[in-house]
């Protein structure tokens, strides 16, 4: 007889995993997910309070930061990570995000270890006030090896039609606000492991420039600033809001500033994080090339009027985040990193 389990899908394991991680999800819900409702889909009311209200979707995953896990058997994190790639794109137009959805791919699933990711998912959505209504584990024997896995997620937010923020209004003269970073996030992975390889024994070494080993540095989760981003377009007028993901800031600050302007960036008014410093030691790579493909410390850039430019730095400070104010908006296109 062949069944299922004989093809590699053995189901009493996703089983075990729903009764793992169903703790971890329902402390997400807020008073706007039903009870009682269908189990092939995620329900969610529409909160009230808004007068014209507009959803914002987006969907990301973690890129090849997923090898790091997988090498350094470590999957409380990248969950992390997964909100953080989709709730921080949402929030750039002034959406808070209502409520995720995770999928993950395995070869064979490991009922303790991807409970940790979605548990990690689970406990980044608290953090945002998000919901986690819902997912997908699929187990794929012959797609993927035995213990690898991908992760992928989903989210939608809110916000009403005359708070949107989608960076129309911004002229010549606007101030850019950076957020720090906590990292690398999860973009520009594909080179960093061209750069300090995959040998476990060799990530476990402590690096004294780093203040920690290197693995802890590469897996160090996305950071989340939804709740920073919502507290400064509530006090103050955003014009936009760049996240800082795959291309850096050569091609993510553009997608905000209008046609026929661009930005000069003050590399000097942030510091770049240690991890970096070795990225570009062991590349080689010139400014233009680093500032293209990682975030080099800033995270998340927001686009205001130069009057309150200081107050919002002040302001993000108070929030808990590291703020610079790092550039301008010029008449000229592109973007210019100037060292002052």
């Amino acid at each position: 007889m062949i069944d299922y389990k004989s093809a590699g899908v053995d189901v009493t394991r996703g089983y075990k995993l729903v009764d793992l991680i169903k703790k971890g999800a329902a402390a997400t819900y807020d008073e706007n997910v039903p009870s009682g409702l269908g189990s092939f889909g995620g329900f969610y009311n529409i909160p009230k309070g808004y007068n014209n209200p507009v959803l914002v979707a987006g969907t990301d995953g973690v890129g090849t930061k997923l090898r790091y896990a997988i090498v350094m058997d470590k999957h409380d994190t990248i969950g992390t990570d997964c909100v953080a790639m989709c709730v921080n794109d949402v929030v750039c137009q002034g959406a808070k995000p209502l409520f995720f959805l995770d999928y993950v791919a395995c070869g064979k699933l490991d009922p303790e270890k991807m409970a940790g990711v979605v548990n990690g998912v689970a406990k980044a959505c608290k953090e945002v006030g998000c919901a986690l209504i819902g997912g997908e584990t699929a187990e794929m024997p012959g797609m993927y090896p035995e213990d690898e896995y991908d992760l992928a997620g989903f989210t939608v937010g809110i916000v009403d039609r005359d708070k949107i923020v989608n960076g129309s209004t911004i002229k010549a003269g606007d101030v850019l606000v950076g957020l720090a970073s906590s990292g690398v996030h999860s973009n520009g992975f594909s080179l960093v492991r061209k750069l300090l390889g995959e040998d476990r024994k060799e990530l476990e070494k402590y690096d004294a420039s780093l203040g920690m080993t290197v693995g802890e540095a590469v897996l160090t989760p996305t950071r989340l600033y939804v709740n920073s981003a919502l507290a400064l377009t509530e006090k103050f007028k955003i014009e936009g809001i760049a996240h800082i993901t795959g291309g850096g800031f050569i091609e993510n600050i553009p997608r905000i500033i209008p046609k026929g302007l661009g930005v000069e960036v003050d590399l000097n008014s942030f510091p770049r994080l240690p991890i970096f410093n070795l990225l570009a030691e062991k590349s080689g790579l010139p400014d233009e090339k680093l500032y293209n493909t990682f975030n080099m410390g800033i995270g998340l850039v927001l686009a205001v009027r130069p009057e309150i430019a200081e107050a919002v730095k002040a302001e993000a400070i108070a929030l808990g985040e590291k703020a610079y104010i790092i550039g301008k908006v010029t008449d000229n296109d592109g973007v210019k990193l100037l060292r002052r």
